[in-house]
């Protein structure tokens, strides 16, 4: 396994951890809002455990919840007028273009 791979489940989990967390004490105000965050971390949830078996399907969902949440970062930086969340959307970025390497899609199952 590449030690980015590991390094992006590990912050992918924290990630969609703490978006649960989030959803399950109010932090997000509509009802849709909600599922629309819980459906998103439960698929990198699921995505992150089959990215660790280096199967495809989870690579398949990581790189999308990847880029999904980066254009949500970006998005809350400009409703809220936060630009830290600038740097959470080009992390997640980053991440994106790592995991679309051929490097990284040459060693999935």
């Amino acid at each position: 396994m590449l030690p980015g791979i590991a390094g992006i489940c590990l912050y992918m989990l924290v990630v969609s951890l703490f978006g649960a967390i989030g959803v399950f004490q109010g932090r997000f105000g509509d009802r849709a809002g909600r599922f629309a965050v819980l459906a998103v971390c439960s698929m990198v949830l699921v995505g992150v455990f089959g990215l660790l078996r280096m199967r495809r399907w989870g690579w398949a969902l990581v790189t999308g919840g990847t880029l999904v949440l980066s254009a949500m970062y970006a998005f809350m930086s400009h409703a809220i007028h936060n630009p830290g969340m600038l740097v959470m959307a080009a992390l997640d970025l980053c991440m994106f273009l790592y995991l679309v390497r051929t490097e990284v899609r040459d060693r999935l199952r």
